[in-house]
C-alpha cells in the first residue's frame, strides 16, 4: 500500500526542491502540504491545507500521513524579533511532530542547522538544540534530523552575508576533510533528495545526517 506524505514549509529553500520529489515519487499516493497560503499548483496527488500555522491544531484530522517532511524555518532577521523566530523554529515544529505523532505517523524528517545544541549561547544554535530535543521525545518510530551547513540555492530574498559565505566556503570545501567536512556547503536541492531518501529507507530509532552525509545521501538517490 503507498503512503502519504504532509510536507511543511513547501515555499522554502529546501521545501520547494522536496515538493517534486515527493509527488514524483511511486512511495505516495497522497502528498498532503500545510501552509498559510495556497500554492498555484495543482496535481492528482496533492492535498492543500492552508491555516495560519498558530491553529495547526485546528486542523489535526487533516494532518493524518505516514511521513512527516518538516522544512519550516526562518531567521532572525526575518523574523523580527526572538520572540518571533521562536515560533517559527520551535513551538510550530514542536507542535507538528505532536499532532501527527498523535495522528499515528511513523516518520519525522525535520531540517535542522550546524551547530543546533540547547546549551549553545548563540540564540540561533540554541534554539534548533532545544527543537532538536524536544523531537526527539515525541513517539515517532524514526526521527531524522538534517543538519546542513551552509545552504546553497536561489532565495526570493538573497542573503548577502550567505553569497560571501558560500563563495569562501566553495573554495575551501576541497580543504574541508575528514572532520571537518560537515561544514562543506550543500545545496538545497541534495538536502530535500536526501530527506526521501532517508524516509524510503524505513529505519527506525534517531538518527542525524551532516552535510557530508547529506551530499552522499543524495547522490545515492541519482537525483541530484
Amino acid at each position: 500500500m503507498r503512503k502519504t506524505a504532509l510536507l511543511a514549509g513547501a515555499t522554502g529553500l529546501i521545501g520547494s526542491h522536496l515538493l517534486p520529489l515527493l509527488l514524483e515519487s511511486e512511495r505516495y499516493a497522497k502528498v498532503i502540504v500545510v501552509g498559510r497560503k495556497p500554492l498555484p499548483l495543482q496535481h492528482p496527488k496533492l492535498t492543500q491545507v492552508v491555516t495560519d500555522l498558530d491553529k495547526l491544531q485546528d486542523v489535526r484530522l487533516q494532518l493524518i500521513a505516514d511521513d512527516v517532511f518538516c522544512c519550516l524555518g526562518t531567521t532572525m532577521k526575518q523574523a523580527g524579533s526572538k520572540e518571533a523566530f521562536y515560533k517559527v523554529d520551535f513551538l510550530y515544529v514542536v507542535t507538528l511532530a505532536a499532532l501527527t505523532a498523535g495522528n499515528f505517523a511513523a516518520q519525522f524528517m525535520v531540517v535542522s542547522s550546524l551547530g543546533a545544541d540547547p546549551e549553545s549561547r548563540v540564540y540561533y544554535s540554541r534554539v534548533k538544540g532545544e527543537m532538536e530535543e524536544a523531537v526527539r521525545q515525541v513517539p515517532f518510530r524514526a526521527i531524522h534530523i538534517f543538519r546542513p551547513s551552509l545552504l546553497l540555492g536561489e532565495r526570493p530574498q538573497p542573503r548577502l552575508g550567505e553569497r560571501l559565505g558560500a563563495v569562501v566556503l566553495r573554495v575551501l570545501s576541497p580543504l574541508l576533510r575528514g572532520p571537518l567536512q560537515k561544514y562543506r556547503p550543500v545545496t538545497a536541492d541534495a538536502v530535500a533528495a536526501a530527506m526521501l531518501h532517508a524516509a524510503e529507507d524505513d529505519g527506525g530509532g534517531v538518527r542525524v545526517h551532516l552535510s557530508d552525509e547529506i551530499a552522499a545521501e543524495a547522490r545515492a538517490t541519482q537525483k541530484v
